[in-house]
């Protein structure tokens, strides 16, 4: 959330734009997604929230057992969180100059369907959920290689596969840089897989090793997937091999941090981004609707006039503006985090 939030303000934009020609310029564009086939680090940030909101939903729903809740109640609250998240993330992208749009590819209308599968299959044994999981990637494969539908037969073609023509039926245009609504159909895995880690995380079973076992399988087989040319690793529709190597860098990265900061105690210096994640779902909204919209213009105005005052150079002044902003957000998280008032849908 803190990187979004960073990225939201165009700090990585601006720092990229100065790091022009440089070495730092290689470094910079890992903070922006691959056109197409390739992967960069931010390419794996919506796959962490995914893999992320999987853990929380086996905590939650493990915790609410241990309360005697209903399997009934359990499945109203979490519905109800399903339609929230996915009203708000058609929201998100709904309004434009040209009035509004149906967009359906935003983490929030994601998660929504992600979520609802997962808690569907909570009760299940691992390896089911698994063996749903390797049938939802071949589910996407066929779909993509096999419909045969004219104009969009090409399934690693950006505007002619399976899921532009989705987006076209549903509403009724096709997204230019190629993302997809269908999606939600191979990154369910992440959630059902978070939410696996999160039932092991519970249990009195060894935790770290499966963990990076899992990750290391899953990122041998999509890099194989993809140096074979049998699916090249594609974040824009989230192909089989894309899905696994994320899923596999989450899975270590999971790991990594539970060891460091569970197994070895090393909780020093969190709070800066326990106060962010305490009011991930409001924050996201905030940077995403008000931020983009009007804030950000507002404060870079502000800032940018004053520094232009003192004759600041024009790359420096928006870096600092973008970090202004940060700093605002942040301070308005912490301003909720004291008065213990957090956003929950």
């Amino acid at each position: 959330m803190v990187l979004l939030a960073l990225e939201s303000t165009r700090f990585f934009e601006g720092l990229l734009h100065a790091a022009q020609g440089s070495f730092m310029e290689g470094v910079l564009l890992q903070f922006t997604h691959h056109p197409w086939n390739g992967l960069r680090f931010w390419d794996l940030i919506q796959p962490g929230f995914m893999y992320i909101a999987g853990i929380s939903l086996a905590l939650s729903l493990m915790k609410q057992q241990g309360a005697g809740m209903k399997w009934s109640q359990s499945f109203k609250k979490l519905l109800k969180r399903c339609v929230w998240l996915f009203f708000l993330g058609v929201l998100i992208y709904a309004v434009h100059s040209d009035g509004l749009h149906l967009r359906l590819t935003n983490v929030l209308t994601q998660l929504s369907l992600t979520l609802l599968i997962s808690f569907l299959i909570f009760h299940w044994s691992s390896a089911a959920q698994i063996g749903l999981c390797i049938g939802l990637l071949l589910l996407r494969e066929v779909l993509y290689r096999y419909t045969n539908i004219a104009g969009f037969d090409q399934p690693f073609t950006n505007q002619h596969n399976f899921g532009n023509y989705v987006d076209l039926v549903l509403t009724g245009r096709i997204i230019s840089e190629g993302w997809v609504s269908s999606n939600w159909i191979p990154t369910a895995v992440h959630t059902i897989a978070g939410s696996l880690t999160g039932r092991l995380v519970m249990s009195d079973k060894v935790k770290i090793k499966p963990i990076l076992l899992w990750g290391f399988m899953c990122i041998i087989l999509g890099v194989g997937l993809d140096v074979t040319g049998i699916t090249p690793v594609i974040k824009r529709i989230a192909t089989s091999s894309f899905t696994l190597v994320s899923l596999g860098i989450c899975l270590w990265a999971y790991a990594w941090c539970y060891w460091w900061i569970d197994v070895k105690q090393h909780r020093k210096h969190l709070e800066f981004f326990t106060i962010v994640g305490m009011n991930s779902i409001f924050i996201y909204l905030f940077f995403e609707i008000v931020g983009i919209r009007w804030f950000n213009d507002y404060v870079f105005a502000l800032t940018g006039g004053l520094m232009k005052i003192v004759d600041m150079p024009l790359m420096l002044s928006a870096i600092i503006s973008s970090l202004c902003i940060f700093a605002l957000e942040w301070s308005l998280c912490y301003f909720l985090y004291r008065k213990r008032i957090f956003l929950q849908i």
